[in-house]
């Protein structure tokens, strides 16, 4: 007797072999979107995200849950959202990650988020308010070794370029020394003026990479302020004619090459954060969008922070820069 649709078990296509015998490094979702609950500088906060799920897939099994991702995601939401308790986005991607990949009996699974939220920041002189946007990172990877993490802050800022500073100056004195004024006096009237030069946007984004078992626990608001110190000036999205003035002079006053901003956010890590421990991930990227030219700049460092300090302590170039797949693989 045959059995009827109803009575009929569903067969588990995924569980099937694959007609080629291939395991696949990611399979997974991609621009999940949701509102979420995260714990950040000491309160409560609700964010626009995005999320990246996926894991590895074995060379005996035809294809992922697909449904699981959005099931895991949506349970971790939950929490998050309706919990006493709420999560760091790295922390989150840290939970999500290890839920995925038991619920999808995966060797390995790696969870992105990306959330959007404001900062409210008073101008510089007038001290009027004004909402900024930031971009919060995390990132966790999770295997029977363990689950590693990620927490990563993106700003914009303004930099001011030395290199056509120094042309610029150097007329200014060539035409001051012809109108009469000594050596003394142009000094003078260089270091009291500031110098014109061409400016860009400045891109900056800040990760850390935090090992299996780490109890640290980073402040995205500190991060948020070494990338911004980096660059010639902070900028503001409301400011009136006396921080116009502020912000432009403080630039032109602290001119930085794309390649500055990035040694800067190194050095905000090593100096502020000086307790991490050497086998800690570090990548700090700078982009600037040029003013005087069709195409941008762009600068990137990474590698662990050990990498970085003997460098630093030797004065000797890294013979490796540890990239961020290799420190994330490194679980598995």
């Amino acid at each position: 007797m045959r059995c009827s649709n109803s009575q009929a078990t569903a067969v588990d296509v995924q569980a099937q072999l694959p007609s080629l015998r291939l395991s696949l490094t990611q399979v997974g979702v991609t621009g999940v979107e949701k509102v979420i609950r995260l714990h950040m500088a000491g309160s409560d906060h609700l964010f626009w995200a995005r999320f990246e799920c996926v894991v590895e897939l074995g060379t005996d099994q035809k294809g992922a849950h697909m449904s699981r991702f959005e099931e895991v995601v949506n349970e971790a939401i939950g929490e998050v959202v309706l919990g006493e308790s709420p999560f760091r986005a790295e922390t989150l991607a840290e939970h999500i990650a290890e839920l995925v990949r038991t619920r999808q009996h995966a060797r390995r699974a790696e969870v992105t988020v990306e959330a959007r939220f404001p900062e409210h920041k008073p101008a510089p002189v007038s001290g009027i308010e004004t909402q900024e946007l930031y971009t919060l990172h995390g990132c966790a990877v999770s295997s029977a070794s363990g689950t590693r993490r990620l927490i990563g802050v993106a700003a914009q800022g303004m930099t001011a370029c030395p290199c056509a500073q120094e042309l610029v100056a150097a007329g200014a004195r060539a035409r001051l020394d012809e109108e009469g004024y000594d050596g003394d006096e142009i000094d003078r009237i260089l270091a009291a003026v500031p110098v014109a030069t061409h400016n860009q946007r400045g891109l900056g984004t800040l990760h850390i990479g935090l090992p299996e078992g780490s109890a640290i626990e980073l402040d995205a608001t500190l991060l948020l302020d070494i990338v911004e110190q980096s660059m010639s000036s902070e900028i503001y999205e409301l400011m009136k004619r006396s921080d116009e003035a502020h912000v432009v002079e403080k630039a032109h006053r602290r001119p930085r090459f794309v390649e500055d901003c990035v040694r800067e956010m190194i050095r905000g890590v090593v100096e502020r954060l000086p307790d991490l421990p050497d086998e800690v991930f570090v990548s700090a990227r700078q982009e600037n969008l040029e003013t005087i030219h069709q195409h941008n700049v762009v600068a990137e460092r990474f590698g662990t922070l050990g990498e970085i300090r003997r460098e630093l302590d030797t004065g000797v170039s890294a013979s490796q820069h540890t990239s961020r797949r290799a420190w994330l693989d490194a679980t598995a």
